[in-house]
């Protein structure tokens, strides 16, 4: 098996860990992205305990130290006055339970440190400037087409390329996402510009019906990264980095707290950005012979749960545990999809029903429906752990 011809198609944070994970595995991996330069679209996410255990396990923690923000706590506040409507732990009390804490990091630090970890053990692992039309299997090889090089044939391909995912196409048949009700905002505003505003904690989110902000620092703590979330009927534009407008913004969450119109206000114009939210039903399997999906190309989920970036993770880490420990490409694949499905299918489904909560018209009941528990852990999210769960 370690003489096996693994290769990625996509090079997001997915695609990266498993990367990352087959090489420390003893595997021989080359990741193939689409875009010229690898660059990661987007802003913050956020790391649970369960995908801090699965980062530690890739050598990364360091990075975690380095570059994320570790919040202690973080309040759900009402959206009209500000006052505090549940206080959550994210630090101690997960430590003592999970063995992590909670962090929240800039995609773009995270996916350099995966990107130069996976460089490190191999220098041509990643091929830029590779766009996947399709894959073919013939005889236990898989043949993977790109729009403007050669093919390429590997022992098995792993579709890591997302919610449109090519692969996922190719061996299950076209079907595109379906628009889910919900658009979003994110911004990045300069901290020097926020120094007055409510930011005691620095993590928080405010709820109001039909709407949630959610904010917390990244980049060293020099920058405040905002996500701010609205109801839709429809939504045509395609894409996760259309430009808005400050006042298109402020228009859309008239009423609300005056600091939180105040870093809306303050946010850069080149930095503020709005996309469609898109979802999918659950694949009955994600593998088919010697092809495997990954992350959102498998399972796109809401991101009401902060856990999309946490799936693909723990993905790319059972991924490898499952070569690891087979004698076979199917047997791998059914080991991993075995050790993931039902879980992804979980999170996929528990991410449609947060919203509902976050977007009711009674905010100021929150905490009561919620039994004082963050909507998260009081799943039981993070009593998973991607480098001990059976494979």
């Amino acid at each position: 098996m370690k003489n096996l011809d693994i290769a990625i198609v996509g090079a997001g944070i997915g695609g990266l860990a498993a990367a990352l994970a087959l090489q420390r595995a003893g595997f021989r991996v080359t990741a193939y992205e689409q875009t010229p330069e690898l660059l990661q679209v987007g802003a913050g996410l956020s790391l649970s305990p369960t995908a801090v255990h699965g980062l530690n396990a890739l050598g990364l923690h360091q990075t975690l130290v380095d570059e994320a923000y570790a919040p202690e706590d973080q309040f759900i506040r009402h959206y009209q006055d500000g006052r505090r409507l549940m206080h959550i732990n994210r630090g101690r009390s997960l430590i003592e339970k999970y063995g992590e804490r909670y962090y929240v990091i800039h995609r773009a630090d995270l996916h350099d440190a995966l990107a130069a970890a996976v460089r490190a053990n191999d220098p041509e692992a990643i091929r830029l400037d590779a766009r996947c039309q399709g894959v073919a299997q013939s005889d236990g090889r898989v043949r993977i087409e790109f729009t403007e090089r050669a093919p390429v044939t590997a022992d098995v391909v792993i579709g890591a390329d997302g919610q449109r995912s090519v692969v996922r196409a190719s061996i299950f048949g076209p079907g595109a996402p379906q628009f889910a009700g919900y658009i979003a905002w994110r911004g990045l505003v300069p901290m020097d510009r926020v120094s007055g505003i409510l930011l005691d904690p620095p993590s928080g989110i405010f709820i109001g019906p039909g709407h949630l902000v959610n904010r917390y620092p990244v980049s060293r703590a020099t920058q405040l990264n905002f996500v701010a979330f609205a109801e839709r009927e429809a939504w045509t534009e395609e894409g996760w980095a259309i430009r808005s407008t400050i006042e298109e913004l402020l228009a859309e969450f008239t009423g609300w707290h005056p600091d939180v119109r105040a870093f809306m206000a303050a946010t850069p114009p080149q930095l503020l950005f709005k996309w469609g939210l898109f979802d999918r039903e659950p694949l009955a399997s994600w593998s088919v012979g010697h092809v495997g999906l990954l992350g959102d190309a498998a399972h796109p989920v809401l991101p009401f749960l902060g856990h999309g970036a946490v799936l693909a993770i723990e993905d790319g880490v059972v991924l490898a545990r499952a070569f690891a420990a087979a004698s076979s490409v199917p047997e791998a694949l059914r080991r991993y999809e075995e050790a993931r499905r039902e879980r992804a299918t979980f999170v996929l489904h528990e991410s449609r029903k947060a919203v509902r909560l976050f977007h009711a018209s009674d905010p100021e009941n929150y905490a009561r429906v919620r039994n004082n528990r963050s909507a998260d852990e009081g799943l039981g999210l993070f009593d998973y752990n991607p480098v001990t769960a059976p494979v």
